[in-house]
């Protein structure tokens, strides 16, 4: 039984409320008990850690980047353009400098806690921005392309400030500057505001990145308060918020890369669809078609005895048109096995008797997704054509392991064709089409009088 939306929204609910208890929990414990608000000299660590944290938002960005570029929602331009500010800032700003061992300038620690600000406030907005962009390749060049003078004047404000800026990592036991903790409170209080936003977004629209980026956020924001209770900030120093900030990261990477992989499925899914549709239009509505005309001549006084022939005829032709469009909307929508639905269309197929199909799918070959819906159609296809046009009496179809290649193989007993027959047909084309799609190589060898042969090597 399928769940609901609603009961969907209250579990992830629910699910946050226990994360932010025991993120909360753990604050409690971290400000009572004075001994865990160490912070351990580990620049190296630190700086492996600022690294992880610059990898992965780069990869969310592209990510987002991409998810722009298919669906066009100013939603993922600004998160594009946000965890590029993040990524960015991160690897000029706090990588970059440490690479040649020395500590962090007062200059570049502040324009990378700035960047930080930058991209909280990008990210935060997400949210609540509305509609599409007419033109995605210029919108995402211009967003992305303008962190780079964004960035580069962070960098020459606080170069200029020098040595006038308080320093981020004062002795232990001093406390922090007051323009620091407002800086890390803001930052906390953007990543509240994505975290409110996300969620709501949630329960409107029930998209998954909303509530995976919902609980990123709420990871954040206890980081930031982590930074803001810590004695010192440093380049030196590794503390209990640099772990929390990674964590963050690596949910964010899971909730973009599911909607990513969710939005090309359901992209795949329409356009099967799509195509399912274009077959009845050709196929099922052609034999409606002739029924109500065979109807049409009976009403009009044709001979019974010669329309009855062509109306059953018709009407059988239709009925089976109409099995495989079911059998096709199903295995579209991932609800039939792979080698279930193949059987079930075989024996479709040769339910009337004029067709015998032997069928052998080897249990160690394993078919990816994207590959058993392409599969599936170059049998389909190959089949139907085996049937309309071949004369076979028999056929077999074959998915085996040839070494270490998977073979796809479609073998009839037909009339065979040359050549000049093939290049004219307009289901090859479909079938070559179908294996490029998933990196296949289509092959078909026929002689007249001899058979036919269709092969796909499937990737390896």
């Amino acid at each position: 039984m399928q769940r609901s939306s609603h009961d969907i929204y209250s579990s992830w609910l629910l699910g946050e409320i226990l994360l932010v208890a025991l993120l909360a929990s753990a604050t409690t414990l971290f400000l009572t008990n004075p001994q865990l608000q160490d912070a351990y000299v580990l620049p190296e660590v630190r700086l492996v850690l600022d690294t992880a944290i610059s990898l992965a938002g780069g990869i969310v960005a592209i990510l987002a980047g991409v998810r722009f570029g298919v669906e066009g929602r100013r939603i993922d331009l600004f998160l594009c353009g946000g965890f590029t500010a993040a990524a960015g800032g991160t690897l000029f700003f706090a990588v970059v400098p440490m690479l040649g061992g020395a500590p962090l300038r007062p200059s570049e620690a502040w324009a990378g806690l700035t960047a930080r600000v930058f991209a909280a406030g990008l990210i935060a907005a997400a949210p609540f921005v509305r509609g599409r962009a007419a033109v995605r390749g210029r919108a995402l060049l211009l967003a992305v392309g303008g962190l780079v003078p964004v960035l580069a004047f962070i960098w020459l404000v606080f170069l200029t400030i020098g040595t006038d800026l308080p320093l981020l990592g004062p002795a232990p036991g001093a406390s922090q500057p007051f323009v620091l903790t407002g800086t890390l409170s803001l930052l906390a209080l953007l990543w509240m505001i994505a975290l409110i936003g996300f969620g709501v977004r949630y329960r409107v629209h029930r998209e998954d990145l909303d509530s995976w980026i919902a609980l990123a956020a709420t990871v954040a924001l206890f980081a930031e308060l982590h930074y803001v209770l810590t004695p010192q900030i440093s380049s030196e120093y590794v503390l209990n918020g640099d772990f929390l900030r990674v964590v963050a990261y690596a949910v964010l990477l899971v909730g973009v890369w599911r909607a990513i992989s969710f939005a090309e499925f359901g992209r795949a899914v329409a356009e099967e669809r799509a195509r399912v549709a274009r077959e009845i239009h050709d196929g099922l509505a052609q034999y409606l078609f002739a029924i109500s005309t065979h109807a049409s001549m009976l009403e009009s006084g044709a001979p019974l005895d010669e329309l009855l022939p062509r109306l059953k005829e018709a009407a059988a032709a239709a009925q089976q048109e109409a099995r495989f469009a079911v059998l096709a909307l199903s295995s579209a929508s991932g609800t039939a096995p792979f080698d279930a639905a193949l059987r079930r269309y075989v024996e479709f197929l040769t339910a009337d008797g004029a067709l015998e199909v032997d069928v052998e799918i080897n249990r160690s070959v394993q078919l990816a997704p994207d590959e058993q819906i392409e599969v599936f159609r170059i049998v389909q296809e190959g089949l139907a054509n085996v049937r309309k046009h071949a004369g076979a009496r028999r056929a077999e179809v074959r998915i085996v392991q040839r070494g270490s290649q998977r073979v796809v193989l479609v073998r009839d007993d037909g009339a065979g064709f040359d050549g000049e027959e093939l290049a004219a047909g307009q289901g090859l084309k479909n079938m070559k089409q179908r294996s490029e799609a998933i990196d296949g190589a289509f092959a078909l060898r026929s002689t007249p009088g001899m058979g036919t042969l269709l092969e796909v090597t499937l990737r390896a």
